[in-house]
């Protein structure tokens, strides 16, 4: 089997398409999450905090006297924990809104378990012969 021939079989398989597809759609749905954080949830949260932007939170290691992250940045190191509380949120709320997907997935999957079927008249017979038997 040629190289090419082997990676063509692997590409077309059904879980190699899923997980690309799920990457994509992964991707997409990050890019949505940053936007509700960053356009919706942060506001709130600053205007719940008196005004407090977490973005532009940071502690200079270059000695700069920068008043926003950006300009600190251009002028040497910093250690931006305000950064990093935006990601953290970022990655709680999307961990939120998948654990909601998924759980929303499993109602839909639960089925409700199916009566046994009825057993055959002649299996019936036979363990009625074979309990008369052992008696």
């Amino acid at each position: 089997m040629g190289f090419a021939t082997e990676f063509k079989e692997f590409a077309v398989k059904g879980n190699v398409m899923d997980l690309a597809v799920g990457v994509i759609i992964g991707g997409a749905f990050g890019k949505i999450v940053d936007s509700v954080v960053g356009d919706l949830i942060m506001p709130l949260v600053s205007k719940v905090t008196g005004g407090l932007d977490f973005s532009n939170y940071f502690v200079p290691l270059a000695g700069q006297t920068a008043t926003t992250l950006a300009e600190a940045k251009k002028a040497g190191a910093v250690w931006a924990y305000g950064n990093f509380l935006t990601v953290a949120l970022n990655f709680v709320i999307l961990a939120f809104i998948i654990f909601l997907m998924v759980k929303q997935i499993n109602k839909l999957k639960h089925e409700t378990p199916k009566a046994a079927p009825a057993t055959p008249e002649d299996v019936v017979l036979l363990r009625e012969i074979r309990d008369s038997l052992k008696k």
